[in-house]
């Protein structure tokens, strides 16, 4: 069976919760918790109630939802939610930014992030995640 792989947003709310949404389906798929984890988890039970609705009616999965996988894309606050080993004060300096500002990100404290700001973030997280990559312990 072809896999379908599809784009989730996780975005952490004014409220506080964390939630999740397929911007590029035509069936909605949506995932909330006080975690990323937990969104995740009500995220993907979404997914199995939603695939279990058309079965269990006999009814033919749509296109779009079969052997579907999805690519999850974060927000700041969502991001250092599920990456929480990550220590704010440290990365911040790594990226050459105001620490302090970097925790209003991950708390969801300030609404406006730049993109260029978000980019130098993301450059970082890429050169990190490639470092560790290639890292060999002895």
């Amino acid at each position: 069976m072809k896999t379908n792989r599809s784009t989730a947003l996780i975005e952490k709310g004014k409220d506080g919760v964390f939630g999740i949404f397929t911007p590029e389906l035509n069936h909605t798929i949506i995932g909330e918790g006080k975690t990323v984890i937990e969104a995740k988890d009500d995220f993907q039970n979404s997914v199995v109630e939603m695939i279990a609705s058309y079965t269990g009616d006999n009814k033919e999965v749509p296109y779009e939802l079969r052997g579907i996988t999805f690519e999850y894309k974060y927000d700041i606050a969502s991001f250092f939610d599920y990456y929480d080993f990550i220590n704010i004060s440290k990365f911040a300096a790594r990226v050459g930014i105001n620490a302090s500002l970097l925790r209003q990100y991950k708390s969801g404290t300030t609404n406006y992030i730049s993109e260029s700001q978000m980019k130098k973030i993301e450059n970082a997280l890429h050169k990190v995640g490639s470092e560790l990559s290639n890292l060999q312990l002895v």
